[in-house]
């Protein structure tokens, strides 16, 4: 069996930031697959919150310095890196200073949901996969989480499903219990859209509220696995197509469960 390379992509991992279980999550499961023999990548926002000093993260100057469009904006993209203590993980951190450097991650101080979480994402998930392009690195499974991930699946579906780096990719999209109640302003698609993508392919997010991001990231990914439980998600995974993969994990032997999932998607 080859050496299967597998990217992860979430809004927050330990020992760096946790705001949910997303981190504990993203913390064990690339460690315990590195530990099977694969090849792997971690790429998150460098929210605020994270001590640059404390967490020795570093910029990368050769993946740094390409622009992102968010709507009719171009913003800088900046990468950092860092090690996970004890582990032989590094971390890919996705930076910008309008997104990423106010010392909060989705709520302000008075528990304000930032009205520009839409923009913030969009510039995560483009950022992600332009870093990955640098890289020159071809994963064989994308691994996305949470809401903040969701426009992932419907990039590598549409804009980038001819690059050479992303050409036989699989993605895989994990739903978590984070929901919001905001909702986002009309223009939501327009930002969202890149080359490619027609508007009915953004039916989905019409209600640009959360379950809008999940269900997105539900439509174009290739598995979807509940990462939560909670009668909240319920809805979300009842009306789930048929022909979408959703996979049952083994809570006690998550493990194995992921490993054989990426084996089945890939092979």
């Amino acid at each position: 069996m080859s050496k299967l390379r597998i990217l992860y992509v979430a809004s927050e991992i330990n020992p760096f930031l946790q705001t949910s279980n997303v981190a504990d999550f993203v913390r064990k499961l690339p460690q315990g697959m590195q530990e099977r023999g694969m090849e792997i990548r971690i790429l998150v926002p460098r929210f605020g919150l994270i001590n640059e000093r404390k967490n020795r993260l570093h910029e990368v100057v050769r993946l740094s310095g390409i622009n992102i469009s968010v709507g009719d904006e171009e913003k800088p993209l900046i990468i950092k890196v860092a090690s996970i203590p004890n582990a032989k993980l590094q971390v890919y951190f996705i930076d910008n200073e309008d997104y990423f450097h106010r010392k909060s991650v989705f709520v302000d101080k008075e528990n304000k949901f930032h009205t520009d979480n839409d923009e913030r994402a969009i510039f995560f998930c483009k950022g992600a996969l332009e870093t990955v392009k640098k890289l020159g690195w071809a994963p064989d499974v994308v691994h996305c989480n949470d809401w903040m991930t969701s426009f992932i699946p419907l990039y590598l579906s549409t804009t980038y499903k001819n690059d050479p780096i992303f050409k036989n990719v699989k993605t895989v999209f994990s739903v978590y219990n984070n929901a919001f109640t905001h909702k986002f302003d009309n223009n939501l698609l327009e930002k969202v859209k890149m080359l490619d993508i027609e508007d009915d392919m953004l039916h989905e997010l019409k209600s640009a509220d959360f379950e809008g991001f999940i269900r997105l990231g539900m439509e174009f990914s290739d598995a979807v696995v509940r990462a939560d439980d909670g009668e909240e998600l319920n809805g979300l995974f009842s009306d789930l197509s048929n022909e979408k993969k959703t996979e049952p994990i083994e809570k006690d032997n998550f493990l194995d469960s992921y490993f054989n999932l990426y084996n089945e998607l890939v092979g």
